[in-house]
Parts: C-alpha cells; structure tokens; sequence
C-alpha cells in the first residue's frame, strides 16, 4: 500500500466531517491533508441554511450542484442553482451564505485552504453560552 494514495467514497467520507474531503484540516500525514486547496461534497436537506454569513472571505470558492435546488447568497445577489452542473464562482472578499431549497448534494472548491472559517457546531455554541 501507498500512503500517499486514498481511495474512499465521498458520500461515506463526507459524514465523518462535516462534508470536507480535503484541505488543511486533515493530518499532515493523510494524502488528503493540502494548504492549496479544500473539497467538500455538501449534502444538505431541505431548508438547510448556513449558519452565519462568511465574511472577510480570503478564499475563492466554486460551487457545483450535483442533485437538487441550491441558493448562494451574495451582496446584492441570490444566485439559483437549479439545473446539475450549474455552478457559481467567487472570489477572495466576496462574503457569502447559503440556503438548500431542496435536499440537495454540492460539491465546493475553495483555494488556499486557509483555518477560520468552520462555524461552531450547534452543541460547541451551546457550551460555550454556558
């Protein structure tokens, strides 16, 4: 076996976090562990929103639909996602938000994968307002 080689199911691998495939957040040693760039495949049920607006965004980002009705919010722009393979893409301080008009799967690319981002899980905001 190779280390530098991983072969996994993005679905399966998506589910232990958080959706992200690669980036900086995985260990140094793992082949998926890269400062260039970060890969997510999304699966959000309908209704599903961000949490919070991404602001002072230091990254460009590219959204792919794979299944589904997906919003991308912008300044001042909503964009639908609507058809698979439609795509939106947006660069460093563009903040931005999301909604999931029906369950849908997205794949996002984001470059540099730069920390700072992730927003708290709703049982990490829960502690920490205690």
């Amino acid at each position: 076996m190779n280390d530098s080689v991983y072969v996994g199911n993005a679905g399966k691998d998506a589910a232990l976090d958080r959706g992200w495939l690669l980036g900086h957040f995985k260990g140094a040693g793992d082949p998926r562990h890269s400062e260039a760039v970060e890969i997510k495949w999304g699966t959000h049920p309908r209704g599903d929103t961000r949490a919070q607006w991404v602001r002072g965004e230091q990254r460009t980002a590219l959204l792919v639909l794979i299944s589904g009705r997906f919003r991308v919010e912008l300044p001042g722009r909503s964009v639908l996602l609507a058809r698979q393979g439609d795509y939106v893409v947006w660069g460093q301080g563009v903040d931005h938000s999301w909604v999931a008009e029906e369950e849908s799967v997205v794949l996002t690319v984001r470059w540099p994968s730069v920390p700072g981002y992730a927003v708290p899980r709703e049982e990490e905001r829960a502690a920490s307002a205690t």
